[in-house]
């Protein structure tokens, strides 16, 4: 298992909460994908956080949240190789979501739009 610091990274947004990182991914990528916790990205990095949790993509730029103990949450962005392998394989899970979506008569899921998730009113986190 391989440490997120030992990738070359960048801080986008530091000591933050959950909901401003998901606005600042939303804001920020050109694409914007939904995950529930324990996500897996990376082969061994696992996303934590309060749903929706958004993964974002800029190019080749994949921008994700990641919480150190005891100090807080950040946005980072990696863009390498792996980066953009992980943004395929999102591309690919929305893409199976809408085939899924379009197979049973359903109408078509906005990659923006996280419906597999509840959304959380702010009395409720």
């Amino acid at each position: 298992m391989s440490c997120i610091e030992q990738k070359k990274y960048k801080i986008l947004l530091e000591k933050t909460t959950f909901k401003e990182s998901r606005e600042y991914i939303e804001k920020n990528s050109d694409e914007v994908y939904y995950v529930p916790p324990g996500y897996k990205i990376f082969n061994d990095y696992y996303v934590i956080g309060i749903p929706p949790i958004a993964l974002g993509a800029k190019s080749n730029a994949l921008f994700f949240t990641y919480t150190k103990p005891c100090h807080g949450t950040f946005v980072l962005t990696i863009d390498d190789e792996e980066s953009k392998k992980e943004i395929n394989r999102l591309r690919e899970m929305e893409k199976g979501k809408i085939t899924a979506s379009l197979k049973k008569s359903k109408p078509l899921e906005s990659s923006r739009s996280p419906s597999a998730f509840r959304i959380y009113g702010k009395n409720e986190i």
